[in-house]
């Protein structure tokens, strides 16, 4: 406030009274603003929920695809020849590979070379791939008819082939390449001079092949495969061969595949790890400590607590009707807390028991109802619910962001509320300042006319 003069007529101590009842009307402020930072506490921990319940959602989704399950190890005696990796759903195997021809692509080049900028004049050039017709590059008038621009001619067609000039020690050549390695993209090629000329001009172009076309030949367990491409896949299901180098008849490479529980079981630990980062988080927001008398942030929200017993539940309930039916058969158990703890030796004899069986606790799809489905499917389809755009986690996310602009409202009237007060108060007080001040006057005067009449009759 600035300096004032209220109160000197009444002698009153205006600002003190008119700030005490200014704070009074202020009071539900206080109370506003704790509000205000609870349910800021609350926007924050539901976003720290959302995020964990992501990562969960993502382990679990994991453990529902064949490719959580079918992970498999690939080791080839001579990587640098032949490799493999796992396309499809594999099984293990041990396969012998021996490669005596690599796929390539055919490469073409001119007889003969030419000065650079030698020109060639109009007609065409016709170029076969494989079993397809023929095609025919028009090289016609006002055209550049050298060598770069017949390349350029050919390059524009997209026909399959590359064509570029190359410069050697007798001058410029012209070099077609097809785009695509195998046998199949073998081609042709050759020109024709728009006046016939075979010597001359266009005519004059014949080309040799300088690498033919080709595919991949190899041989798996001794039989004998092909592939277009240095890639032999659909040769054994699941599995893509890569061939490098040719190797000999005596040196074939061999490749292995075996099951990688390493990788499955690294998954089910994420499962539980992001599992039991959602449930801590959820009970330390829902707990109250009797000891210090402080409640979490969400203590008492039903959002939370439903959801924490949600999860529980499905964690503890038995699944699929199967060899393993609940978490607890294939080591998970679930602890006090609610957390969950990975018996390593129990899941790792489980797997190598009845691999089908513990894929089927988690990934079944097939059970006749949703509460016979695999745990993972089924937590799948909750976090799915809880994350979409209008599911649990984002309803009370836009709730407590309705709350938050309530609250602002509310305290935007209290401060309104409180400046009418004050500006009324002030009013008032200015008005009997006035009043009080006139009363004094005239008690001042009426006490000395009182004075001048006792002086005069005595």
């Amino acid at each position: 406030m600035g300096i004032t003069s209220v109160g000197i007529g009444s002698g009153l101590n205006v600002e003190d009274i008119v700030t005490k009842l200014v704070a009074l009307e202020k009071a539900p402020l206080t109370t506003l603003a704790k509000q205000a930072t609870n349910i800021t506490t609350k926007v924050s921990t539901f976003a720290q929920i959302k995020s964990l319940v992501s990562t969960f959602a993502d382990a679990a989704s994991k453990l529902t695809r064949d490719s959580g399950w079918n992970s498999m190890s690939v080791v080839s005696s001579n990587a640098s020849a032949i490799n493999a990796k796992v396309s499809g759903i594999a099984a293990p195997g041990s396969y012998s590979l021996g490669v005596t021809q690599l796929a390539q692509a055919q490469s073409s080049v001119t007889a003969n070379a030419v000065p650079s900028g030698t020109i060639f004049g109009t007609g065409s050039i016709s170029i076969k791939i494989g079993t397809a017709d023929a095609v025919n590059v028009s090289i016609d008038s006002g055209d550049d008819t050298s060598l770069s621009g017949i390349a350029a001619k050919i390059n524009d067609k997209k026909l399959g082939v590359t064509a570029s000039v190359v410069n050697d020690s007798s001058g410029q050549r012209l070099l077609v390449r097809s785009s695509t390695t195998g046998a199949a993209n073998s081609f042709t090629i050759s020109g024709t001079s728009s006046d016939g000329s075979t010597t001359s001009g266009l005519g004059s172009l014949s080309f040799n092949t300088s690498q033919p076309a080709q595919d991949t030949k190899a041989t798996l367990n001794g039989i004998a495969v092909s592939s277009s491409t240095r890639d032999l896949s659909g040769v054994v299901p699941g599995l893509t061969f890569t061939a490098s180098q040719t190797t000999t008849a005596t040196t074939p490479v061999d490749v292995t595949v075996t099951a990688d529980t390493a990788t499955t079981k690294k998954n089910v630990q994420a499962f539980v790890d992001s599992y039991n980062a959602v449930n801590d988080l959820l009970s330390a927001s829902v707990k109250y400590d009797a000891d210090s008398k402080s409640a979490g942030a969400l203590q008492g929200d039903s959002t939370a607590v439903g959801l924490q017993n949600m999860l529980r539940t499905m964690m503890g309930s038995p699944s699929v009707a199967g060899a393993f039916s609940t978490l607890s058969d294939v080591g998970i158990a679930v602890q006090r807390g609610g957390n969950l703890s990975l018996d390593a030796t129990k899941f790792d004899k489980a797997l190598a028991d009845k691999p089908d069986d513990v894929k089927q606790l988690f990934a079944s799809t097939t059970a006749p109802g949703d509460g016979d489905k695999g745990i993972a499917v089924k937590l799948k389809a909750l976090t799915n619910g809880l994350l979409s755009f209008d599911g649990t986690l984002n309803t009370k996310t836009d709730s407590l962001n309705a709350e938050t602009k309530r609250n602002a409202t509310e305290q935007a009237k209290v401060d309104t509320r409180a400046a009418a007060v004050e500006k009324r108060l002030r009013a008032q007080y200015s008005a009997l300042d006035a009043q009080m001040a006139s009363l004094t006057s005239l008690n001042a005067y009426v006490s000395q006319q009182i004075t001048n009449w006792n002086k005069s009759s005595s």
